[in-house]
């Protein structure tokens, strides 16, 4: 039996009439699904006015508000699935990292770790501890939802994501920090790694039992790392993480940035659904993963600030080289840029529904 058929058999039949839980699950549907990520954010006008009075980490920890910002693209766009409001590191703060967002700089970490005693002095607590506020947004979410079957995504950084980060002190462009330690004190890596994979793994499996319908794990930086050191510094984390998340019985989406040469490394941690960005062609792309994988993506997020002809032709363009093949989950290879311009957002969406339409086979 492939995966695909046991998947169906253990998924309840009124989760199987969402659009995107059937594409995850390699099945036919009625028209390819979309969502797009950071499809709650600064384009929208709605999230600009929020987002004026209150701190991005307030927005982020008051359930209510984080709910409120989950369901404004959903208001706004026909889109076929929702993505909790949240943030990535939050679960650093938890584990004793002073998280803050500077205005024009971004997220900055005060305390990065930099020796193995800050590393061993991370906590590695339960996430109804310390993230139950986004915990709790997606049980608001998911009762808005639930009348329009709509599914809910609950999503949470990657190990080396979430290591550079806690290692750099915020974004870097050659991780001269993270990969110093990767390389030179691999025992304190590996400690590092161990307790992350933990804290991610319960929070994943948490957001699964508080409602999220599929998860999405962001390896957004992992592409700055070689196939060989992906396979003996990460893999074995995130797999360790993606095991823990998996027994919440709900799709995985596995998505990172520049890895066209590691998708299989990426396939071997975990994942039903691997997300592939703009740098890669997504139909060839395809027939390298294994039987009965699901793909997301792909569209250059840039592509929607072009005038609507380029956008269309370019959405057609990886819609036709897929030929509405079961398993494709439309969206951008990226987040969505701020300033994009929304009606394009609002075309792409119905754009990809009316040109995919089609009477779906019996699953």
């Amino acid at each position: 039996m492939d995966r695909t058929s046991t998947l169906t058999q253990a998924t309840p039949e009124a989760k199987l009439q969402s659009r995107f839980l059937r594409a995850c699950y390699g099945l036919p549907v009625d028209a390819t699904p979309i969502w797009l990520m950071r499809q709650a954010g600064r384009y929208m006008e709605e999230y600009r006015a929020l987002r004026a009075q209150h701190p991005i980490l307030e927005l982020i920890k008051t359930p209510e508000l984080a709910a409120e910002v989950t369901l404004q693209p959903m208001r706004a766009f026909d889109l076929d699935a929702a993505i909790i409001f949240a943030d990535i590191l939050p679960p650093l703060q938890g584990m004793g990292l002073n998280l803050e967002f500077m205005k024009g700089e971004g997220p900055v970490i005060h305390n990065p770790l930099r020796t193995r005693a800050d590393v061993e002095a991370l906590r590695v607590p339960e996430p109804e501890e310390s993230l139950w506020f986004t915990l709790e947004a997606i049980k608001l979410v998911r009762r808005e939802l639930a009348s329009r079957n709509i599914p809910l995504i609950g999503f949470s950084g990657a190990p080396f994501t979430l290591a550079s980060y806690a290692i750099e002190g915020g974004s870097s462009k050659n991780y001269l920090h993270a990969k110093g330690m990767m390389m030179s004190d691999p025992a304190t890596w590996h400690l590092l790694m161990e307790k992350l994979s933990a804290v991610i793994g319960q929070y994943l499996l948490a957001q699964a039992r508080a409602g999220a319908q599929a998860l999405q794990f962001f390896d957004s930086w992992v592409g700055a790392l070689s196939p060989a050191d992906y396979r003996e510094y990460i893999l074995p984390h995130s797999k360790h993480a993606l095991d823990i998340a998996r027994q919440g019985g709900v799709p995985i989406i596995h998505f990172g940035t520049n890895t066209g040469g590691m998708l299989d490394l990426l396939q071997e941690a975990g994942g039903d659904v691997i997300g592939i960005d703009w740098h890669q062609d997504l139909a060839s792309t395809w027939q390298t993963l294994k039987p009965g994988t699901a793909v997301q993506g792909n569209l250059d997020p840039v592509t929607l600030f072009a005038p609507w002809p380029e956008i269309e032709r370019r959405t057609r363009e990886i819609l036709d080289s897929v030929a509405g093949k079961p398993g494709h989950i439309f969206n951008l290879g990226h987040g969505i840029l701020q300033g994009t311009p929304v009606d394009n957002v609002r075309r792409l969406v119905d754009f990809v529904h009316t040109y995919t339409s089609r009477t779906p086979q019996p699953a």
